[in-house]
């Protein structure tokens, strides 16, 4: 199937895919929140298009691995409040974004400002990727009224994020197709952004990947160990 022939079916694709990225990481526990409302470590991720609510099957394979990694410290888990709509061409589709990406932006800035010793890492999957590399903008993106979007966080808020884990953020390409403005990780957390694409995932990929498989393989191809062996290193 072409690149552009993938791209067309997507919209059709991303529940199926949901419900195969969850299955293949169905083994693992399932993350809940800390009761403590200070953690020591808190995960903030929105979930891929189509997934039911809370942080995914990718989400979940990414907090696993990286409560591993912390040793005592307590983790907790905050799931992105946002549809994760597959309604692509709905014209109230950029809202459900727009309103995941207020939620996003409004849960880091309380917890930098409510549990400052608390160390925040901001992650998402597909559509939940692109959410939280808006988060991270520091200007409102070219053609986007600012009164439609939430402002840019502050700047001392980024002193509060250790890490920023996406899997499979869409291409420049992909945002253009469905009208979306383009991403730009913000220059304070470029450094601490880890960016991972599969070979051949067709929603990430500059060039002519077309398999749909690699799209839903980051809970099981080792990338979300990478994902938490990168944050646990910006703790």
């Amino acid at each position: 199937m072409s690149r552009i022939a993938t791209l067309r079916r997507l919209p059709a694709l991303v529940g199926l895919a949901a419900l195969v990225a969850g299955g293949l990481v169905s083994s693992a526990p399932s993350p809940s929140a800390s009761a403590d409302p200070c953690p020591d470590v808190e995960v903030v991720f929105a979930r891929g298009s189509g997934e039911p609510p809370g942080i995914g099957g990718i989400g979940g394979s990414f907090v696993e691995a990286l409560r591993s990694q912390i040793g005592s410290r307590s983790l907790g888990v905050y799931p992105v409040n946002y549809p994760a709509s597959t309604d692509f061409s709905n014209p109230n589709f950029p809202q459900t974004v727009i309103d995941g990406i207020r939620d996003a932006s409004a849960h880091v800035e309380a917890t930098a400002k409510n549990c400052p010793n608390t160390r925040e890492v901001l992650g998402g999957y597909s559509q939940g990727a692109a959410l939280a590399g808006y988060v991270t903008s520091a200007a409102v993106p070219p053609g986007v009224p600012a009164s439609a979007v939430p402002p840019p966080m502050p700047p001392d808020v980024a002193n509060h994020v250790a890490a920023v884990t996406l899997f499979g953020t869409p291409s420049g390409d992909f945002l253009q197709k469905y009208h979306a403005p383009p991403l730009a990780i913000g220059p304070l957390y470029q450094p601490k952004t880890l960016e991972l694409c599969a070979q051949g995932d067709p929603v990430c990929s500059t060039g002519s990947g077309n398999d749909f498989a690699a799209h839903v393989s980051y809970g099981v191809n080792g990338m979300t160990g990478q994902a938490a062996n990168f944050a646990s290193s910006h703790l």
